[in-house]
């Protein structure tokens, strides 16, 4: 059945501030207050608070109270039925991309995720999904290092260092214990960026140059955001 805040009685502008609100939610991490989520939505506090009880009574994760903040937990997904057209295009175009430049596993993830889009998605919407005209062009043969992208992008999300053999451009090869933090796509190579503790500086690591690795059951010592954000200021890369 329809959340409520979808259905008929209310109206279209309410429907809009609630999928507003939960946007607004998804780009904090940390606590934010109610004034702060009021004056973004241009709604009042008493409007605020009724918004965020009727969301959390459809069973959005959202913890927190008035003078304290306002937090949305992992595990709640409501049914993107207010895409735009253009919105469903870059959906499309990325899904495709990831499809065919990432990799085996990414390339399976993006499909289904395209496919659970698709399903909650109203029919003259969906018609679009399946009969998008941007297509992805044809790229180089991506070189080797498929079967390492999963256990490296493990290793990101659960902060875990890195063993790894690696052969540079020059032929050397050397042992290493890194802390990844990152993982770029291009479109000859994928690339890992982590904290080299022989090096005790940032590097980048080719993967199809890493010639073996094994996830370490210790954990680095700092958080990969801080280190992203660290890397970046580095690399003059906006945040």
């Amino acid at each position: 059945m329809s959340p409520p805040f979808l259905s008929p009685q209310f109206s279209m502008s309410r429907a809009e501030r609630l999928l507003d609100l939960m946007q607004v939610l998804r780009r904090h991490r940390q606590p934010v207050s109610g004034k702060s989520l009021a004056d973004e939505l241009g709604v009042s506090l008493r409007t605020l608070y009724r918004d965020i009880a009727t969301l959390q009574a459809q069973g959005a994760m959202i913890e927190g109270e008035p003078g304290v903040g306002y937090l949305l937990r992992a595990g709640f997904l409501l049914p993107p039925l207010m895409f735009t057209e253009e919105e469903v295009e870059a959906l499309v175009l990325g899904s495709r991309w990831v499809v065919d430049r990432g990799d085996s596993r990414l390339g399976w993830a993006a499909r289904n995720a395209l496919a659970k889009i698709a399903a909650v998605l109203p029919p003259d919407k969906r018609e679009g999904l399946d009969g998008s005209a941007l297509l992805v062009g044809p790229g180089e043969p991506i070189p080797a290092g498929d079967a390492e992208l999963a256990t490296i992008r493990s290793a990101i999300r659960a902060e875990r260092k890195l063993e790894i053999a690696y052969r540079d451009r020059d032929g050397s090869e050397s042992r290493r214990i890194v802390w990844p933090f990152a993982l770029g796509f291009f479109d000859r190579v994928r690339v890992m960026v982590a904290w080299c503790e022989l090096r005790q500086s940032f590097r980048h690591f080719r993967t199809d140059r890493i010639l073996a690795l094994t996830t370490s059951e210790t954990r680095y010592p700092r958080r990969r955001q801080a280190m992203l954000k660290e890397w970046r200021a580095a690399e003059g890369i906006p945040q």
